[in-house]
């Protein structure tokens, strides 16, 4: 098992549409992404294979790809299916034949997955509520200049909010915040406890009684961290963050703001978008400084117990590195505690 065997979201499916080509990166890899005949995402290695033209920059034919340069045209499987120049003489050639990848569309995202074998992932992770009646969700797309995991423990970190995110999400309290985390079956589950009303200008809002919130982090290999929060009935907050791998300096974040606040939700979808893109921002910032820094001086951390979480999400990505399954991994479970 390794990082390619699971599913990347290449595309919104709104943005993948019939006749047009997008072109992709996802782990260094060139992507083609389009429709076939039947209206299907399909994805190639973005490169003909007679003069090396980047096929994304080419047309879609009756489902097919045609190449900008000479015309060739590539099926769905990566075939060349006509050759112009060849006319009634063209003959089908395995040689000519360009790598293909597996793909799937689920709750309105476009997923390529760069390797089939016996460990790959079946399906991509499942959004929660996406599409559900009585829940809005809020879509943002942002390029972060760091890797997949610093990205994900960013996303999954408590401690930084009230430094990176002060007044718009959480201020500096020195309160006791107690934590369960977890470690099985290649994820990490963080359950928080004694959090009340620390949740910056939308306090009331959002807990207007101030009682103890429900919140739990959660971290799925190799790429998904997921923050849910509910507040009481009406009230229930999720924060789904799929980072993808474009470089190893270099990754796209799809998040989903999904919401349920009752007869409040259409009204309050502009403020949760500008809420989430001012937060996402910051955190854009901190994430490029943290990488420059890296850079100059390695990515070797010194930890405390509030680290917990991130530390085992770190054993699940070295445990990939290295073609290991995660899931093999001990269950572990501590208790810590923080100051925030």
């Amino acid at each position: 098992m390794d990082f390619r065997d699971f599913w990347y979201v290449v595309a919104e499916s709104r943005e993948l549409k019939p006749g047009q080509v997008l072109a992709r990166k996802l782990m260094g890899e060139w992507l083609a992404v389009f429709r076939d005949e039947n209206g299907k995402p399909a994805a190639v290695q973005d490169r003909c294979k007679h003069r090396a033209a980047q096929l994304s920059l080419g047309t879609v034919k009756n489902g097919c790809l045609s190449c900008p340069y000479h015309g060739w045209e590539y099926d769905k499987e990566g075939e060349v299916v006509a050759v112009p120049s060849e006319g009634e003489n063209f003959k089908r050639a395995k040689s000519r034949r360009v790598q293909n990848y597996s793909t799937m569309e689920k709750d309105d995202y476009v997923y390529v997955r760069l390797q089939d074998g016996d460990e790959a992932c079946e399906e991509p992770f499942a959004m929660r509520h996406y599409g559900e009646e009585g829940w809005h969700t809020v879509r943002l797309i942002n390029k972060f200049q760091n890797n997949v995991t610093n990205c994900v423990e960013n996303f999954i970190d408590i401690p930084h909010t009230v430094y990176v995110h002060p007044g718009i999400f959480r201020n500096e309290r020195r309160q006791k915040i107690d934590v369960e985390v977890s470690r099985k079956d290649g994820a990490v589950k963080a359950i928080y406890k004694n959090e009340t009303d620390n949740l910056g200008w939308f306090s009331k809002l959002l807990n207007p009684g101030g009682t103890e919130i429900v919140h739990t982090d959660e971290f799925f290999m190799p790429n998904v961290s997921c923050v849910e929060y509910i507040f009481g009935p009406k009230r229930h907050f999720i924060i789904t963050s799929q980072s993808i791998p474009l470089e190893d300096d270099e990754t796209l974040v799809y998040t989903d703001l999904t919401y349920n606040y009752g007869i409040w939700n259409k009204l309050a979808a502009p403020i949760v978008r500008w809420q989430g893109q001012a937060i996402i921002n910051q955190d854009i910032d901190a994430l490029a400084n943290q990488m420059e820094v890296i850079k100059k001086y390695g990515s070797k951390f010194a930890n405390t117990p509030a680290d917990t979480i991130h530390v085992y999400v770190e054993t699940i990505q070295r445990e990939l590195e290295r073609g290991k399954d995660p899931r093999k991994l001990p269950e572990k479970c501590v208790e810590v505690s923080m100051l925030v």
